[in-house]
C-alpha cells in the first residue's frame, strides 16, 4: 500500500491522514519548535501559571477556581477524574495538581457539541480534524446516531437509542459476539452494574484499560502474594527508609505524589528513581499547597539517586540487588529475614540458585548499568529497615513484565518487606478508578468465588469461560466474530495498539456504542450502526428520583471514598452512567428480574447489593458516609497470603534478554507529554522535557544519533519490526537529542501507537508492548536540516 493509499484508507476509517503536522495529534502550530532541558523544580510556580492559563483559556476563571476547593475533598467534593493517587487525609484546602485542574476545566468547558454541530460537519470531514480539535469542540449534549446516507450524526431519543442497542444485542447468535469496554473513569457503582448486566446477558467479554496498563502487575502480585493490589498506604510512604520508583514519571502522571516523595526525602529516606529518562520528578519540587514555600521559592528534593536503566532493564537491576543481599548473607546474619522467609514463604532455595548462577556481566549488560551502580542500589536496600518498591507502565508494558514484577516481590521478601509498616509493593495506577473497576468485577477472567457470590446474591447464572480482553477483542472484531462493541468512556481506537488495525476492527462491527462526555476519534471510527451517548461528568450534579447521588471510587492504595458533583450539567439531556447502564440492560433483557430501574434511580441500592457480594464492602453505605471513606482490607498486608500454597511464593525464571535482535535497532518506549492526559492532548508542548510546539519527535541518545549521521532537528523515518516480521512506519519526525541510555529511544503516544503491531503483545499478560518497540531510525530522504539554532547538542 502506498503512502497516498494509506492516507485515503485512514480517512475512510475515520483516522486523520498520516501527513506530518507540527502539533501531531495536538493543536496544529506554525510556531517554531525548540527543546531545552528543564532546569526548574517540578510543580511550584510553573504549575500554578499553567493552571491559570488553562482557566482563562477555558473561560472558567471563577467556576474553575472554585472547583479547586472541592476537588478531592471528603463527602462534599468530587474526586479528580485524573490519576488514582490517594487523597490527603489531613484536611488540605488545596489537594490538587496541575494536570488534575487541566482535566477538570477541560470537562467544564463552555463549548457544546449537539445536533447543530453535527449538521454542519460530516464524519469524513471531522476525521481530518486533529484530536485536540475534536475534544476542544466541547461537551456532547444529546444522544446521536450515525446516518450513513448523509455521513453525519443525527439526533435520536434516548428510548430509541436503547431500543436499538437491545435489538442488536438480542439478534446476535451468541452473547460472546459482543464485547464491552471500560475506561478507568467509571465509578464503583457503575462498574458493578455494568459487569452485572454483561454477565446476566451471558458473556465475560470485558476488555478494560487495565488490559493495556497494569494487567501484568495484577497477575504477578496474585501469583506472588495472593492479591493483585499493592499493600502500602500513604502513611507507609512517610515511614519508609528506602523507596525504589521504577518506570514512573510522577511529575506528569501522578503529580500529587511529588509531596510524598519530598516528605520521604525530608524524613531521611533514600528515594531511588529508576528510569531510562531522568524526569523532573526525580530532582526537586515546590509544593503548591505550601504557600510559604511558594512565596519563598523554596524547593525540596524528591530523589537521592537516579539509575538510567536500558528499556526493560529493571528486572536485571532487581536481580543484581538480590545478588548483593545473598552475598552479604554469607557473613551477615541480618541480611536476610530468615524468620519471615521460613514462616511465610516458599521457593527461596530455587530463587537463590538462579540469582547466584546469573553472572555480574549479564546483569550489567541487561540492565545497562555498571556493577558499581547496581551494588550501590543493593547497599541502599541492605541498609534500609523498611523498603517500598513502586512502579508504573514503564515496567508493566514490557514483554516479560510479569516476571519483572515478581522479581520486585522476590527482593521484598528477602528482607521481610511485605506485611509491615513502611514497606511493600506499590503499583502506581494511572487512571482515577481503574483499580476500583477490577475490585467491582470488571474482569474478563474473574475468580470463581466472585462469580459464585454474584450468582447467589443477584439470582443470575454467570458464564464461567474467560472472556475477551482488549487485544483479543480487537482480533475478534477484525475477524468479524465480534459484531457489537460498547465502550463506557475512553478513546479506544487511540488508546489501543496498531491504530489502523484497531480502526479496521471497529469498522467491521454491526454496532458501536460510545458513552462519552466529549467528542473523540473513536466516535468517527464506527460500525455499520453507531451511537454516541453523552453522560454526566465527574464534576456535575447527578439528580435522580431519590435525590442527589454520589458515586464512589477506589484509589491506588485501596481507599474507597464518595464523589459528589456540584456543577450544573452541561445539558438537560445528559444521563448518568449508572442510569445509562440500567436502561441499556432493561432494553437488552426485558424479562430480567433484576430491578434495573430502581438501581438507576438510587445508587444506595446498588451499594446494598455490592455489600453482599464484595469482600470488605460490608456496610458499604455506612462506610462511605465517613469523611475519608474506608480502606478495603488487604490480606497480604496482614501476611495472609492467599496463594495455593498459603505462602508468598518466590519465582525463579532465567533473566530475559531485553536487547533487540539486530545491532542497528533501537528499543522505543511510548509515553505521554506533560501537557496530556491519556489520549487527551492539551497542547503541543512538554514543559518538563523542555519541548515547545512539537509532538512529532523521537528522543534519541546522542551517540546513537551520530552513528546514524543524524543531527539535532533532522527529519527522520522510524520503521518498527513486529514480532510477526511485519513493519510499520512513521515519516518525517524530528530527531531530538536527549539524556537516555544508548540503544533506548522515546516518543509520544497516541501518535506512535501505529508502530505497535497487532502481534506485539506480551505472552505473559496479553498487554500491548508500548514500552518495547523495536525500531530502525534513518534520516528522511533529502530532508537533512541544519542543527537547530537553540540546540546545545549534536
Amino acid at each position: 500500500m502506498t503512502i497516498d493509499d494509506d492516507r485515503k484508507h485512514g480517512a475512510a476509517l475515520g483516522l486523520m491522514s498520516s501527513e506530518p503536522r507540527q502539533g501531531g495529534y495536538g493543536p496544529v502550530t506554525t510556531r517554531p519548535w525548540s527543546q531545552e532541558d528543564y532546569e526548574h523544580a517540578a510543580a511550584g510556580w510553573g504549575a500554578a501559571l499553567s493552571v491559570g492559563e488553562v482557566l482563562l483559556e477555558s473561560k472558567r476563571p471563577v467556576s474553575g477556581a472554585l472547583a479547586m476547593f472541592t476537588m478531592n475533598h471528603p463527602i462534599k467534593g468530587f474526586d479528580c477524574p485524573g490519576c488514582a493517587w490517594p487523597d490527603d487525609q489531613k484536611g488540605l484546602k488545596l489537594d490538587i495538581c496541575e494536570n488534575g485542574m487541566k482535566h477538570v476545566t477541560w470537562e467544564m468547558t463552555h463549548k457544546r457539541v449537539g445536533s447543530g454541530f453535527f449538521s454542519q460537519h460530516t464524519v469524513t470531514e471531522l476525521s481530518q480534524w486533529t484530536d485536540h480539535e475534536l475534544e476542544n469542540a466541547g461537551r456532547l449534549t444529546e444522544p446521536m446516531v450515525y446516518d450513513p446516507e448523509t455521513d453525519r450524526y443525527a439526533p435520536i431519543s434516548w428510548d430509541d437509542a436503547f431500543r436499538l442497542i437491545g435489538e442488536e444485542l438480542r439478534a446476535l447468535d451468541s452473547p460472546d459476539e459482543a464485547t464491552f469496554y471500560t475506561s478507568g473513569r467509571l465509578s464503583n457503582e457503575a462498574s458493578f452494574l455494568y459487569q452485572l448486566m454483561i454477565r446476566e446477558y451471558g458473556t465475560n467479554n470485558m476488555p478494560d484499560c487495565s488490559n493495556m496498563c497494569h494487567e501484568a502487575s495484577g497477575r504477578a502480585l496474585t501469583a506472588s502474594i495472593g492479591s493483585g493490589k499493592g499493600t502500602t498506604t500513604v502513611e507507609d510512604w512517610e515511614q519508609t527508609d528506602a523507596l525504589f520508583l521504577l518506570g514512573v514519571n510522577a511529575a506528569s502522571n501522578a503529580p500529587r505524589m511529588l509531596t510524598a516523595l519530598s516528605d520521604a526525602v525530608k524524613n531521611g529516606a533514600q528515594v531511588v528513581h529508576v528510569n531510562p529518562l531522568i524526569e523532573a520528578a526525580s530532582r526537586r519540587t515546590i509544593v503548591p499547597h505550601d504557600f510559604v514555600d511558594m512565596a519563598l521559592f523554596k524547593t525540596h528534593e524528591t530523589g537521592t539517586l537516579d539509575l538510567q536503566v536500558r528499556i526493560g532493564g529493571d528486572m536485571a537491576l532487581m536481580r543484581g540487588i538480590a545478588k548483593v543481599v545473598f552475598e552479604a548473607a554469607e557473613t551477615d546474619p541480618n541480611a536476610l529475614d530468615t524468620e519471615f522467609i521460613a514462616e511465610h514463604t516458599q521457593g527461596i532455595e530455587q530463587y537463590r540458585a538462579v540469582v547466584e548462577a546469573t553472572p555480574w556481566a549479564e546483569l550489567v549488560q541487561q540492565s545497562g548499568l555498571t556493577e558499581e551502580q547496581i551494588r550501590a542500589a543493593g547497599a541502599i536496600y541492605l541498609k534500609a529497615d523498611k523498603t517500598i518498591i513502586s512502579w508504573c507502565l514503564g515496567v508493566s508494558q514490557q514483554e516479560h513484565a510479569v516476571d519483572m514484577v515478581r522479581e520486585f516481590t522476590n527482593v521484598l521478601l528477602l528482607r521481610g518487606n511485605i506485611g509491615r509498616p513502611g514497606a511493600g509493593p506499590a503499583p502506581v495506577r494511572g487512571h482515577s478508578n481503574v483499580q476500583g473497576n477490577r475490585t467491582c468485577g470488571i474482569n474478563h477472567h474473574s475468580p470463581a468465588w466472585l462469580l459464585d457470590k454474584l450468582d447467589e446474591v443477584c439470582g443470575i447464572t454467570s458464564p464461567r469461560e474467560p472472556g475477551l480482553d482488549t487485544v483479543a477483542s480487537i482480533h475478534k472484531m477484525h475477524e468479524g466474530a465480534v459484531k457489537v462493541f460498547v465502550s463506557l468512556g475512553g478513546n479506544f481506537v487511540l488508546a489501543a495498539p496498531d491504530t489502523t488495525y484497531t480502526a479496521e476492527a471497529l469498522s467491521q462491527c454491526a454496532l458501536t456504542v460510545q458513552v462519552s462526555t466529549k467528542l473523540n476519534r473513536s466516535h468517527l471510527v464506527h460500525g455499520e450502526k453507531a451511537l454516541i451517548l453523552p453522560c454526566l461528568g465527574r464534576t456535575e450534579r447527578d439528580e435522580q428520583a431519590s435525590g442527589l447521588q454520589g458515586q464512589t471510587v477506589e484509589d491506588a492504595m485501596s481507599m474507597v471514598h464518595l464523589s459528589v458533583g456540584k456543577k450544573k450539567p452541561a445539558s438537560e439531556h445528559l444521563l448518568s452512567e449508572p442510569d445509562i447502564i440500567a436502561r441499556m440492560a432493561r432494553a437488552t433483557m426485558p424479562g430480567s428480574a433484576t430491578p434495573w430501574e430502581s438501581y438507576g434511580r438510587d445508587y444506595a441500592l446498588i451499594r446494598d447489593v455490592m455489600a453482599k457480594v464484595l469482600p470488605g464492602f460490608e456496610g458499604f453505605n455506612e462506610l462511605v458516609s465517613h469523611p475519608n471513606g474506608f480502606r478495603i482490607p488487604q490480606p497480604a498486608r496482614e501476611r495472609d497470603f492467599r496463594t495455593p500454597s498459603g505462602k508468598a511464593d518466590f519465582s525463579a525464571p532465567a533473566l530475559h534478554d531485553v536487547r533487540p535482535a539486530a545491532e542497528d535497532m533501537l528499543v522505543l518506549q511510548t509515553m505521554r507529554s506533560h501537557d496530556q492526559w491519556n489520549t487527551t492532548i492539551y497542547s503541543a508542548s512538554d514543559r518538563y522535557r523542555g519541548v515547545k510546539n512539537l509532538r512529532e519527535l523521537i528522543f534519541l541518545n546522542e551517540a546513537d544519533m551520530r552513528d546514524r549521521g543524524i543531527w539535532q532537528g533532522d527529519l527522520v523515518d522510524i520503521v518498527s519490526t513486529s514480532k510477526d516480521g511485519s513493519q510499520r512506519e512513521l515519516r518525517e519526525y524530528r530527531a531530538v537529542a536527549y539524556d537516555t541510555p544508548r540503544g533506548s529511544a522515546a516518543g509520544y503516544m497516541p501518535e506512535m501507537n501505529v508502530l505497535v503491531g497487532n502481534a506485539d503483545f506480551s505472552a505473559q499478560s496479553d498487554q500491548p508492548l508500548m514500552k518495547s518497540i523495536h525500531v530502525r531510525v534513518t534520516r528522511s530522504s533529502d530532508r537533512l536540516v541544519t542543527p537547530h539554532p537553540r540546540s546545545r547538542r549534536g
